[in-house]
């Protein structure tokens, strides 16, 4: 039997609390959480109780976290802007890294914290999970073995969905820039790491264009309220904040503790009347139209690669869906890749198309295609020695200087910019 490896956890939301830290406390043989750090009393009292953790390893305060070492692993899931800062205070007490990404929208923090890395030692495990989802996995090994041929280009499609959009990125965490990153990172940092990755090279310049053209006051429909609960569209507009966290609930068979209705929340279990109070009250129940939002609700993105690979990132707040479509032309032939509908098609020159139903690659669950079961899993790999960081820092930081390259772009009104 394996070491069984303890985790610390600064920044208990979404990530950190219910994702990384639950299939972590999932695998007692392997992992256990034992210590929190969150800037909300709230988080601390729900994630302690459902991990079981003593109030003396709880903090409100992170320097007070920070005074000594308290696990093997140490879990960066807070807002954009402190990963690196607490990344680096990490590698300093001795611990491994679970960093979430994105790592950063500066170049010279990205630069900081590598150095770091290799002062300090360490491993460090950025998420970008969907590299270890079986889909996007099985997509890598069709264009390592060469059945399309020389891989000639890459068509991406990121669909954020109209509901995603208006919660994570209207009324959410991630609504502006100045707070946390952009969205070329905010969202897309998993479609350029998927792309540096399929292309096997660095990207030598880039391109953009994009802009926030809906969710402004000037397009609220006339008489609409400034907070759902109080508007006459209320059960009629597609942004109804009562749609999305209570109705949908329901249609969802009243979850005790599920994605996104436990962010606008901290009750556990889950229930409509702390759902009511949270969109009666919080930031959650705003219009999407009178938010304090200022990041891109659509925008395209071209790349060059050094080998000569190109591609194209289109990201969109306008779809029904969230599910990531990928084309990937090659000499011979070419890959479509359909997250929602599960499916990879494999459509060399001349011959019948072949149909590969992803949900028979997972073993596991279904978050991000099964890579946020997958990366855990790896992570204790890679502590045992048997498997290497395949989302290692180097390799992330790579696609982290595509999209500041990206925004750089879009802010000169799509101005070509070389990278390396």
């Amino acid at each position: 039997m394996g070491k069984i490896y303890s985790l610390a956890v600064i920044g208990v939301g979404s990530r950190g609390g219910d994702c990384y830290a639950r299939h972590c406390y999932n695998r007692p043989d392997r992992f256990k959480v034992v210590a929190l750090c969150d800037v909300s009393q709230a988080k601390i009292d729900k994630y302690s109780a459902m991990y079981q953790i003593a109030k003396e390893n709880c903090f409100l305060s992170e320097e007070e976290f920070f005074k000594e070492k308290r696990a093997d692993i140490l879990c960066v899931s807070t807002l954009d802007k402190d990963h690196v800062r607490q990344a680096i205070a990490g590698l300093k007490l001795g611990y491994h890294i679970l960093l979430e990404k994105p790592i950063s929208d500066q170049k010279e923090e990205c630069e900081e914290l590598l150095a770091a890395h290799r002062k300090y030692g360490g491993k460090v495990c950025v998420c970008h999970v969907l590299r270890y989802a079986p889909g996007f996995v099985k997509v890598g090994e069709l264009l390592d073995s060469g059945v399309i041929g020389r891989l000639i280009t890459i068509e991406a499609l990121e669909p954020v969905g109209y509901w995603h959009q208006a919660h994570s990125y209207v009324r959410g965490n991630w609504r502006r820039s100045e707070d946390t990153t952009p969205m070329i990172l905010a969202k897309c940092c998993h479609d350029l790491d998927l792309l540096q990755y399929y292309a096997k090279s660095r990207c030598e310049s880039v391109s953009s264009i994009g802009d926030l053209t809906f969710f402004k006051a000037e397009n609220a429909p006339e008489g609409a309220a400034k907070r759902c609960l109080d508007c006459k569209y209320v059960d009629s507009c597609p942004y109804s904040a009562k749609n999305r966290y209570v109705r949908s609930w329901h249609d969802a068979g009243d979850p005790e503790n599920s994605w996104p209705y436990n962010v606008i929340t901290n009750q556990l279990p889950l229930t409509e009347a702390a759902l009511t109070e949270a969109i009666e009250k919080g930031p959650y129940g705003r219009c999407v139209f009178y938010c304090d939002n200022d990041v891109v609700d659509h925008q395209i993105t071209q790349m060059q690669f050094e080998n000569g690979v190109t591609a194209t990132l289109t990201m969109t707040a306008f779809s029904h869906s969230g599910s990531r479509e990928m084309r990937f032309h090659g000499t011979y032939g070419e890959i479509r890749f359909d997250s929602g509908k599960n499916i990879i098609e494999l459509r060399v020159f001349d011959r019948p198309v072949e149909v590969i139903d992803m949900a028979k690659l997972m073993d596991g669950g279904h978050s991000h295609g099964g890579g946020d079961e997958k990366l855990i899993e790896t992570l204790y790999d890679i502590l045992e020695g048997r498997a290497t960081e395949r989302t290692s820092l180097e390799s992330s930081i790579e696609s982290h200087l595509m999209g500041i390259a990206a925004e750089e772009s879009r802010l000169r009104g799509g101005e070509l910019i070389r990278i390396h």
